[in-house]
């Protein structure tokens, strides 16, 4: 009997992490997933710290969130960005744009049209492509674009080839048509981005999908006991929780 109350107060004394994570293999690769749920969980967008420097580092933005009493529950590197982390394409924060939409074709993966934006408002989460974005004007909190998009209205982007020999460790996201979800990926090995799309488009089952980036994709998920760390990056993304 005193066995079993100890085994209580042990179940009860483990966290509970408002975002669901799990390590899962599909198609041979192996990918960490989170899922949030953003009409129950404050998902927000981190460039700079009060002083315009670069937050940088999971632990950066945490430490910015214990002034507000809260703490990081998930996060992950948001959208490529140049030397200085300044985003590459549009970017809103807290409802202030501090990067237009960059809606033309260029170099390298951001410039590989169709690309796309994630969109966050008041309980629900969305990605669009970039020129269906600039056709609806959503009205933003939160916004980061990256490229290429992977999954358009449930098609594969139409570059991608299922025989590329172009592998990296990839991250991205995406949504639910309803917006009640957003599901973050990375994967765990080289993956090409035809092998990360159908993650999204055929085991996930999301009609739209957008890329992060590769190579320096990076996850915090304490579900999972991951805190990856390494270059400083650009914009990130995570849900927001009060401070134990």
């Amino acid at each position: 009997m005193m066995r079993w109350a100890a085994l209580v107060l042990v179940a009860w004394a483990a966290p509970a992490w408002a975002v669901t994570c799990e390590n899962i293999q599909y198609d041979g690769n192996r990918y960490t997933i989170c899922t949030v749920d953003p009409a129950q969980e404050e998902l927000r967008l981190f460039l700079y710290d009060d002083n315009d420097a670069p937050l940088g580092q999971f632990s950066a933005v945490d430490r910015a969130l214990a002034d507000e009493g809260k703490a990081l529950s998930f996060a992950m590197n948001a959208g490529m960005y140049h030397d200085n982390r300044a985003p590459v394409g549009h970017y809103i924060e807290d409802g202030e744009e501090i990067m237009r939409v960059i809606s033309n074709p260029g170099p390298g993966n951001f410039g590989l049209l169709p690309n796309g934006i994630l969109c966050l408002r008041a309980g629900r989460a969305d990605v669009f492509e970039t020129l269906d974005y600039v056709d609806q004007a959503p009205d933003c909190t939160h916004a980061t674009q990256s490229g290429p998009m992977l999954v358009i209205d449930g098609d594969l982007h139409p570059r991608f080839l299922t025989d590329s020999t172009s592998r990296f460790i990839r991250n991205g996201v995406g949504t639910a048509k309803d917006g009640s979800q957003a599901i973050f990926a990375i994967s765990n090995n080289a993956v090409t981005f035809h092998e990360f799309g159908s993650l999204f488009r055929d085991h996930l089952q999301l009609p739209n999908a957008l890329f992060f980036d590769g190579n320096i994709s990076r996850l915090y998920a304490p579900d999972v006991n991951r805190d990856d760390f390494g270059f400083a990056l650009g914009p990130i993304i995570g849900v927001v929780e009060t401070a134990n």
